[in-house]
Formats: structure tokens, sequence, C-alpha cells
């Protein structure tokens, strides 16, 4: 936000009001609040709703395209959700430890977690339990709404990794999203426990599909019938989410548009990891790594959480297959490194 900002665009923009009454300077108050690091970029904007994006395009367009890899304001987004066309999937679960593919959705006509009304936060819980009520079979399940909540459902939730925590980030907090809270939060996961829904987190519905082991070919699957399921339950509420051709599926951080997916496996790379050519490895295969304990945590152990790095101009099915096909080469670098051989053949291109 910072390096896009200027004078002459502040000036332009600053009047103006959503048809919410959101305005420029509470999307850039995250980005005031918090000036990060001079070489490590946070996005520093956040929407407070769908015409945000419009409204305030001419911030919004910079940040997305440094966010984006140079996403162009003419560009046109792809959905897929077609799992059938997931080429491979099944990894070895010597070094793969766990699947999971997540996104997020948003939905038409009410404001998003960082300016909405308690109102509408109630609304989008009702109408999104509502929705998840309806699925059936393998997706059946129970919703767990944060503010009823027993401590027996707590401790279990919390033991299942599933409970989501009130936001203490300064990205997060500053940008309004720990309003009211747990007033109008939720968890909701089928039966078998591998299909979740978190309601009004830092999006409207954060959608996850996971399991233990090597079958991203599973997860994927299960994904794409999920979020699809889900979103007929809602049109036949009369609901719709936020998607254009532009930017794909609508989402808080301009981060998470296009798909809003991060598709990762936890994987064992103890050898590669020391090698000094793996994080440029990373960058060709168009991945990136975290901890396992999520974002800003690092690995003691040599394992990771690698996922996809794009979210905005290419689809689902792309950003996974490239998970999938990245992963299956790191399997491969880390196999010849234990029988120490050379990965120099298996080094891809810079990109």
């Amino acid at each position: 936000m910072a390096k896009c900002l200027t004078k002459e665009i502040y000036a332009k923009l600053c009047d103006k009001k959503t048809s919410f009454g959101c305005t420029l300077d509470s999307c850039m108050q995250t980005g005031v609040d918090n000036p990060g690091h001079p070489f490590i970029f946070t996005v520093g904007l956040t929407a407070g709703d769908e015409e945000c994006y419009s409204v305030f395009k001419d911030l919004f367009e910079p940040v997305i395209s440094g966010r984006h890899n140079g996403y162009l304001p003419d560009a046109k987004h792809c959905t897929d959700l077609d799992a059938t066309k997931l080429r491979g999937g099944n990894f070895d679960e010597d070094f793969v430890l766990s699947s999971r593919v997540r996104t997020g959705r948003s939905i038409r006509g009410l404001a998003l977690p960082p300016w909405c009304t308690r109102s509408e936060r109630r609304k989008v819980e009702k109408l999104s339990v509502e929705a998840l009520s309806k699925l059936a079979n393998e997706l059946k399940g129970k919703y767990y709404p944060l503010n009823k909540m027993t401590e027996a459902e707590q401790d279990q939730l919390i033991d299942d990794h599933f409970l989501f925590d009130k936001p203490v980030s300064p990205l997060l907090t500053s940008a309004g999203m720990a309003r009211d809270w747990p007033d109008g939060r939720g968890i909701w996961h089928n039966d078998a426990k591998n299909f979740l829904v978190w309601v009004n987190e830092e999006d409207h519905l954060r959608l996850i599909s996971m399991e233990k082991g090597g079958n991203m070919k599973a997860v994927f699957e299960r994904f794409c019938k999920g979020v699809q399921e889900v979103e007929v339950s809602l049109k036949q509420r009369g609901c719709e989410y936020m998607w254009n051709e532009h930017l794909g599926y609508i989402l808080t951080c301009p981060s998470n548009l296009g798909t809003g997916l991060r598709g990762g496996v936890h994987v064992k790379l103890p050898l590669l990891c020391k090698d000094k050519r793996f994080n440029s490895i990373l960058e060709s295969l168009r991945l990136q790594k975290r901890g396992t304990g999520g974002v800003d945590t690092a690995s003691s152990d040599g394992t990771f959480d690698i996922s996809n790095l794009d979210r905005l101009g290419s689809s689902e099915l792309d950003q996974v297959q490239c998970v999938v096909d990245g992963v299956e080469l790191l399997v491969q670098m880390e196999k010849k490194l234990m029988a120490e051989e050379s990965i120099d053949s298996l080094i891809p291109p810079t990109k």
C-alpha cells in the first residue's frame, strides 16, 4: 500500500465512500498502523465491502498487481473446480504427512468483516448455518457457535486443530476484524472431520478440506464437491458469492483474490532444505514454504508446509496441479540426496 499510494491518488479518493459507507482511510488503516519491514512486504490494505475494489481501484489495482505477479487491470481470471482433471496427487507418505486445500468465500450484498455491522455478521452466520445444515452424506455435519460452545466441545475442537482464536495479529485487529468477538463466529465440520468451514473469521467463510497422509487427490475432490454444494445451498436461499471475471472470488485481503486457494502439504525435506538453492527451487516452482505451525513460523526439523504461491490469474485446478507436480519433484530430490546422489539434473529453470 505505501509503495503504491501517492498524494494524488489519496486526494482523488479520500472523500469517496462506497454504498456501505466504507472509506479509503478504513481500507488503509492496517497499513498505516503496521509499517512492516523494509524488505518484507505485507499488503497493508483490506476491503470493507465488494465495492472497495471498484470505488478505490486507483489504489487497489496497483497493490493487486504488486502482490499478484504483475496482474493487469484488464486481465481476466479463470475458475475451474473440476477435480477429475487433476493428474497424480497420491504422495509418498514416508515424506508427506498431511494434505489440505482451503479457500474463502464472501456473500454478495453484505459488508466484509473489517466493516460489517453486528447485524450483518449475524446474517452471514444465519445464512451460512442454514446452507451448511442441508449438506448430506459424506458432507453432513454440525455447527459450533463460538459464543455457545461448551468446554468439552472447545477442548475437542482444539485437539482436532479446528478452533480459530480471536485475532491478535495487529494486521487483523487494525483492520477491524476482531470487533464484537466472538459474536457471530463459529466452526462447522462434517462427521468425518475432513471438511471444515469457519464462519466470520477473516472472511465470511473459510472452507477447508484436509486429511492426514498424502492423498491430495481425494482432498481436492472433497474440496471441489463441498465448495460447490455450499454454493448451491446458498443460492437456494437467494444468495450468491462475490465474484467477477477480473478479480475472481472477492475476499477481504487483496492477497486472496482470484481463487483464494491455498493447497498445501506438510512434507519432510531435512536434506533438501540445507541446499543453498532450496528457496530458489521453490520460487521456480511457484511454491512457498512455512513452518508447520502456520504463518511466520520456521521449521526446526526439516518439515515444511509447502503450498502454491499464486492465487490470481490461474484456476483452482492449475494451482493444485502446481502443488502436486512441485511436491513430487521435491520428494524426488530428497530421495536422491538420501542416496547421496546429485540433484543438479532435477533443478528447474528459473522463471
